[in-house]
């Protein structure tokens, strides 16, 4: 068994977490405390235009994973050894923080480029894992 897979799963859920962070920070700028804690999506036409793409793409980065989980564990269990699956699950995790970099700080061509290529790493982990099942 690859564990590039297992590591690509865990980084990338490391990566979803780490989206918080830029959402956090565009939170605190816009008043956010403890008292809005009851409503903290009342905020959003309160939050710098930053905090409102870190908002999108905190979202965007739940959608991503949702689809890579499946296609980490599919490869794990059908034993995919390509070099291509364990080039592209290696990929994943790093192309997504450069996303969110891209997001936050507004750079839409770079944006786009990390999220194609993203969505590339996981449709490559599928179309992988599929041969190996064949």
């Amino acid at each position: 068994m690859n564990v590039a897979f297992a590591w690509s799963l865990c980084l990338s859920v490391g990566v979803v977490l780490l989206s918080i962070i830029p959402l956090t920070i565009g939170r605190l700028k816009a008043g956010y405390s403890i008292e809005n804690m009851s409503a903290p999506r009342a905020l959003f036409n309160d939050l710098p235009d930053f905090g409102k793409r870190a908002v999108w793409c905190h979202q965007n980065c739940w959608e991503s994973i949702s689809i890579h989980a499946p296609a980490c564990l599919f490869c794990l269990i059908t034993l995919t050894d390509s070099n291509t699956a364990i080039i592209a699950a290696w990929s994943h995790p790093f192309l997504r923080l450069l996303y969110i970099g891209a997001y936050v700080f507004n750079i839409p061509a770079a944006r786009g480029l990390m999220w194609a290529s993203g969505v590339l790493t996981t449709l490559i982990l599928y179309k992988e894992s599929l041969f190996k099942l064949l």
